[in-house]
């Protein structure tokens, strides 16, 4: 089926699959990805890993999610007027489809043509400066009067200033939690506001309170729905830096506002400055510098390595699965580096880390690295 503009869209039941499928234990985007590409199908891949966890070394009942948790999450959806989007549909962000293994569900609350704008993200300290705040505000302001979308992550300070400064012309704020636990609580009304003319959006489960390891996710879809990242004030350690970080891995603009080098708040972005990030003493320097990707979006680098196409593979051998298990270790190792090591096909080496993964004894880490958890 598709949309009006010829945009496949997903079936009730196929996006009923697809969330069990993402919600299960152990699946990631990356992960998500590999098992579609292997079976065809959401539903075959379901069916499929109980024995991919047996075969991974899972010794538990693998709990699949099931289809009436899905039915509660797609009913409390509904309910609230949240909308479930898939990668490829019409109001799925269309940077973040651009990123390297983007969130193939999205959750949506709000206005969606906030998604046509081209959109720039500001983020900051929590603890901001009251010249930091009014500066944010000021910039979100006149960047949304030159009709940019402003992204931020709802936290205290800069963020919410930037959502402020920008609420009535359009801003999207992505969430670590689930959409319905706006964070903080403090900004819970802001929340509100912003799906009047704005969107929330998260890809974590509805209902699910935001943990501290789920944040740098949060960070990554700002960088991924936008095409440039303004910091305005951050400390050395902020989570600021790693949306910037992301940001420029993801090939777009990032921008720093300098401070002094006493206040620790400008500790980051002047490292930032200092390591290439593009100066803002003024609006006018990033519409400049934007202006040009609208027509010409960033395009993001292929895989060092691509994944083969797993749906002709053969099943590994226990001794295969076992060399792969020696191989690894606590120290990230490169996957090529187990392909050379061991001299077991790419392919099969692809589906036992896989196997691996889906029975919770693997991390994966940037530069295609894995390693074993230790238990």
């Amino acid at each position: 089926m598709s949309d009006r503009r010829g945009r496949p869209e997903l079936t009730d039941q196929q996006r009923l699959s697809w969330l069990r499928l993402i919600r299960t234990p152990n699946i990631g985007p990356a992960t998500f990805r590999d098992l579609i590409n292997a079976y065809g199908s959401a539903d075959a891949a379901l069916e499929a890993l109980p024995d991919l966890a047996r075969q991974g070394g899972n010794t538990k009942p693998f709990r699949v999610t099931t289809q009436a948790q899905a039915e509660r999450e797609m009913d409390f959806a509904r309910d609230t007027g949240i909308r479930l989007v898939a990668i490829g549909e019409r109001d799925y962000p269309k940077y973040l489809r651009a990123i390297d293994h983007p969130p193939p569900l999205l959750g949506i609350k709000g206005d969606p043509s906030v998604f046509t704008m081209p959109p720039v993200a500001i983020v900051g300290a929590r603890n901001a400066s009251i010249a930091g705040t009014k500066f944010a505000r000021q910039i979100a302001a006149e960047l949304a009067s030159a009709d940019f979308c402003i992204v931020s992550g709802l936290a205290r300070g800069i963020d919410t200033a930037a959502h402020l400064g920008s609420l009535q012309s359009g801003t999207i704020a992505a969430l670590a939690g689930g959409i319905d636990r706006p964070y903080p609580p403090q900004n819970f009304d802001l929340a509100q506001d912003i799906t009047k003319r704005g969107m929330l959006v998260s890809e974590m489960p509805l209902g699910w309170e935001p943990r501290a390891q789920d944040f740098p996710r949060r960070n990554r879809l700002i960088a991924g729905i936008s095409l440039g990242l303004v910091v305005v004030e951050a400390t050395h350690k902020s989570g600021s830096l790693i949306s910037a970080r992301l940001a420029g891995e993801m090939g777009r603009l990032v921008f720093a506002v300098p401070g002094s080098p006493l206040d620790p708040r400008s500790g980051g972005t002047n490292r930032l400055l200092r390591d290439g990030a593009s100066i803002v003493c003024e609006t006018r320097d990033i519409v400049e510098a934007l202006l040009p990707m609208i027509d010409n979006p960033p395009v993001i680098p292929p895989l060092a390595y691509e994944p083969p196409d797993l749906s002709t593979v053969s099943p590994p051998g226990d001794s295969e699965r076992s060399a792969v298990v020696e191989a690894l270790g606590a120290i990230p190792t490169p996957v090529d580096e187990i392909v050379r090591h061991t001299g077991i096909a790419p392919a099969k080496i692809h589906l036992i880390l896989l196997e691996l993964e889906i029975a919770g004894r693997l991390e994966r880490h940037p530069g295609n690295r894995v390693s074993l958890h230790s238990f």
